[in-house]
């Protein structure tokens, strides 16, 4: 559902098998690509090891192998110690202008839609990430890219240019810029994508949350509010949105603004260039809805 950076270079042209051939090249551990993964902005593919064991082969486009670890490899890290169900990365390596990461296959498909039972179990995971980053202030906070402009997403020219609307909505992300720090305070785990697609369930009950690779340090609940736009994609069971939108309504203030001012930046900007034209007035309409 969210956008993640689309800098591809030479990496655009990196395919699955090219890449499993890269990692047998560099490590000498031959995977065999049995497919790739449905959804998601950037690419996947199931692979199996030579013992037989299933993976998830993964390439992020545009990134840095020392940035993955000091952020997003070291979050989940903190997590799997204290049992939250991430994925662990069973490899990881540099190939060409793209990071590429083989990790643990956890059992379970992505939600299609979140009931109340796993509203539930989103808020519960949620919750278990508060104050987890305390001491580490070595892993980078989440920036809020409400005044510049984000790696491949978040930019803010796009919006403006769209449309009178477009360009009254940009006008008041910035403002709420201007008036809150660059950086998510907070020492708890942030996902940044903690959407219902990224929650993996077995049966309608949630086995594990994916999809880590924009992990930071911050406040936890930025990532209610990316949960918020996320049922917006799609019609929900009934109540499950008005449960939710009950609880950012109870956020302070200087939480809840600059969380929405930077993911109703992140999908209209995402939706102007990337979305057909009728859906982008969609997602002008919620962001709208509290800027």
């Amino acid at each position: 559902m969210t956008p993640s950076p689309q800098n591809w270079t030479r990496a655009e042209r990196l395919t699955p098998g090219r890449l499993a051939a890269a990692v047998h090249q560099a490590t000498g551990v031959r995977l065999v690509v049995e497919g790739l993964c449905p959804g998601g902005q950037v690419g996947a593919a199931y692979v199996r090891w030579p013992d037989g064991h299933r993976s998830v082969l993964k390439w992020r486009p545009g990134g840095r192998l020392d940035e993955l670890r000091a952020g997003p490899l070291a979050v989940c890290e903190v997590l799997r110690g204290r049992g939250y169900p991430c994925p662990s990365t069973e490899l990881v390596l540099q190939v060409d202008g793209a990071v590429v990461l083989v990790q643990q296959l956890l059992p379970g498909a992505p939600l299609d839609v979140l009931d109340h039972d796993g509203l539930d179990r989103a808020l519960a995971l949620n919750a278990a990430q508060a104050g987890l980053l305390a001491g580490r202030a070595d892993i980078p906070p989440v920036r809020l890219h409400l005044l510049d402009d984000g790696p491949g997403y978040c930019l803010h020219e796009p919006l403006r240019r769209h449309s009178a609307r477009g360009a009254a909505l940009e006008e008041r992300i910035r403002s709420v810029g201007a008036a809150h720090p660059p950086l998510l305070a907070g020492n708890d785990v942030v996902h940044q994508d903690f959407h219902h697609g990224n929650l993996l369930a077995v049966d309608g009950s949630v086995t594990g949350v994916i999809d880590w690779d924009g992990a930071g340090r911050g406040d936890h609940r930025f990532d209610l509010v990316t949960l918020r736009f996320g049922l917006h994609a799609r019609e929900q069971p009934p109540g499950v949105v008005r449960r939710l939108d009950g609880l950012l309504d109870a956020l302070p203030g200087d939480v809840l603004l600059p969380c929405w001012a930077h993911m109703s930046l992140r999908m209209a900007d995402w939706a102007v260039r990337h979305f057909p034209p009728q859906e982008v007035p969609h997602w002008l309409d919620l962001a709208e809805q509290r800027l």
